[in-house]
């Protein structure tokens, strides 16, 4: 059995925090707001009579030192294994389906692509070094590793760094470069005038200073590729030196300087690897064209595959298996996933100040303001929205017996039950005044991404099922709130208020403005419902999509319409350097300004 469901997005969780040093609102859980989950721990809702979970969501609460060492499998800190690091191009890919090359083989193929298939050095140098760097900028963020110091050396892997660098500039890097044995062949002295021309530093192996790890982010080995053979020799020798002492280095510092590996680390046995165990411990290795054999011997978390160029004629002929690049990316995550802290992620977000000055004096206008610019900066759904809604009885899966109902659990989940009624008693007797408009914080919601279809000076307007579960919710609770995340502008605007259905004229006029299939989708969706399989969807979508195939008037389902959130308040959101982020609240009290302030938190 499966729910036939709106779309379907991850959704922020619905939280209240109160502090003294943040201006005084008026609290309410309908409210939604994006922020980081640092630890893991038990089943949100629990039935005591049994002591066991009664949905699958979890929630977040940190109890160690209230209970003492816990053993319980229901509280455990959580270790992600998700290799989704960046953008489209962490598409995660089994190494052991994988083909890796031997040192013949990657030569055959060099010589084979630019024989025969008609490819070019410098093109086959800039599809690679574009792979590295889209590579890079993946996982390693310009806010927080802008320092990059590219080691080039005198042959074609030397020539694919140079290209990275290029690309890392225009990327928004920080960018140096030490070559030291300069190719005279035009193909390099060109990239060299490139880069030059960008005023990016070229450094000699003198200038470089003892301690890498103070002036650089990342490091990007280009020295020797495949076809290297024999022992590194002066300068390399040495700057291989200076990579191996950071990474004994690094495990006893704070933080220090990531090493980017192209396509292989500069000094490993192309087949077999660091055979001696002293060699280069790169935290990222790009492949190029085909991992070598080598990398089966890389141990760090991020290994990347770059060079979207490989013909079918070369695949088939040397048997690769090679991975399906995502959307349009030039590389793709294969390996192992990353073993990721979540509570070592975190964005330092740059941004404009936003002052009260700045602020239009009707927050309408300012709305729509920061939505322009959020339009014109091409973000992905400028108009996705999180709504939250709750029903009458406080709980969000609209059950009719709540947890303290329930008989009492026993063993440790009795402390964190008696914990829970502490915390939620205090809230009710102390933290806020019982009015109507501040008890609504207490009710738990439900929250779903939506579209926003309308917005003038009456407010919001999305639509939906009018039987699914939020519009139950609305039904018996007609208070909702909004939630705008525009991550490319560290904006959120949340928005609460009073809703209600729009007009039936106003529905029908935007269903019939509508693309077909989404009409008659209105109508086979049952929302919030179980249905036996996803073919029975489809079977009755093509069952009316037939009926209506002479181009005949849909008629909008009694089912389906509009709401629309007339606000109460707003709260502009702009993220900033180390958490002091810029946020305006305005209450509108019977639709007139009540307060507006701001604070830092």
């Amino acid at each position: 059995m499966i729910s036939s469901l709106a779309t379907q997005a991850p959704l922020p969780l619905a939280y209240y925090r109160n502090s003294p040093s943040i201006y005084k609102t008026k609290p309410s859980t309908y409210f939604p707001r994006f922020f980081s989950v640092k630890t893991l721990s038990f089943p949100l809702f629990l039935n005591p009579s049994t002591n066991t979970s009664t949905s699958k969501a979890k929630i977040v609460f940190n109890l160690q030192g209230f209970l003492g060492p816990i053993s319980s499998p229901a509280i455990r800190p959580l270790c992600s294994k998700s290799g989704e690091v960046g953008g489209m191009a962490s598409s995660l890919q089994n190494q052991d389906s994988i083909s890796y090359l031997t040192q013949r083989e990657a030569a055959e193929i060099d010589e084979t692509l630019m024989g025969p298939l008609g490819f070019s050095v410098d093109q086959l140098m800039e599809l690679a070094g574009l792979s590295v760097a889209t590579s890079i900028a993946e996982v390693y963020k310009p806010s927080e590793y802008n320092r990059i110091l590219a080691i080039c050396g005198p042959g074609n892997n030397g020539g694919d760094g140079l290209v990275a660098a290029r690309h890392l500039y225009h990327f928004g890097y920080k960018l140096f470069v030490c070559y030291p044995k300069r190719t005279a062949k035009p193909l390099y002295s060109g990239l060299v005038t490139q880069l030059e021309s960008l005023l990016i530093p070229f450094l000699s192996v003198d200038e470089l200073p003892v301690d890498l790890s103070k002036d650089f982010d990342i490091l990007v080995d280009a020295m020797f590729g495949f076809s290297f053979h024999g022992s590194p020799r002066p300068p390399f020798d040495n700057l291989i030196q200076k990579l191996v002492h950071l990474h004994s280095c690094g495990q006893m510092q704070h933080k220090s300087p990531v090493i980017v590996s192209v396509d292989i680390p500069s000094g490993w046995h192309v087949e077999e690897g660091d055979v001696g165990g002293q060699g280069i411990k790169p935290h990222m290795l790009v492949s190029l064209t085909a991992p070598k054999l080598c990398a089966k011997k890389f141990s760090g978390p991020h290994h990347f595959l770059g060079g979207r160029f490989v013909p079918p004629t070369i695949a088939e002929k040397y048997k690769l298996q090679l991975p399906q690049y995502p959307g349009t990316s030039m590389c793709v995550r294969i390996g192992k996933p990353p073993q990721i802290d979540i509570s070592a992620l975190r964005e330092n977000y740059i941004s404009p100040e936003f002052l009260e000055e700045q602020a239009e004096a009707d927050p309408m206008d300012q709305f729509y303001k920061w939505f322009e610019d959020a339009v014109v900066a091409g973000l992905k759904e400028p108009n996705a929205m999180a709504l939250s809604t709750t029903g009458k009885d406080r709980k969000p899966d609209g059950s009719t017996m709540g947890p303290l109902e329930a008989p009492a659990p026993s063993g440790i989940l009795e402390k964190i039950w008696e914990l829970f009624k502490k915390c939620l008693n205090f809230l009710k007797n102390f933290a806020f005044p019982s009015t109507k408009y501040e008890i609504r914080a207490f009710n738990l919601s439900s929250s779903r991404m939506v579209l926003l279809k309308g917005v003038n000076k009456d407010g919001f307007v999305w639509y939906t099922n009018y039987e699914s579960r939020k519009a139950r919710e609305l039904s018996e609770n007609p208070h909702a709130a909004l939630l705008f995340y525009w991550d490319g502008l560290n904006r959120q605007v949340r928005v609460e208020g009073s809703v209600q259905k729009v007009s039936d004229e106003e529905s029908e006029q935007y269903f019939h403005s509508r693309p077909r299939g989404s009409q008659i989708a209105a109508i086979v969706s049952k929302q919030s419902t179980l249905v036996p399989g996803r073919d029975v969807l489809h079977q009755q979508y093509k069952e009316l999509e037939e009926k209506y195939s002479d181009g005949s008037l849909i008629p909008k389902p009694k089912h389906w319409g509009g709401y629309r959130l007339q606000p109460e308040r707003f709260e502009f959101w702009q993220g900033q350097q180390s958490r002091l982020h810029d946020r305006c609240s305005v209450y509108l009290g019977n639709r007139g300004h009540d307060s507006t302030t701001r604070s830092r938190i």
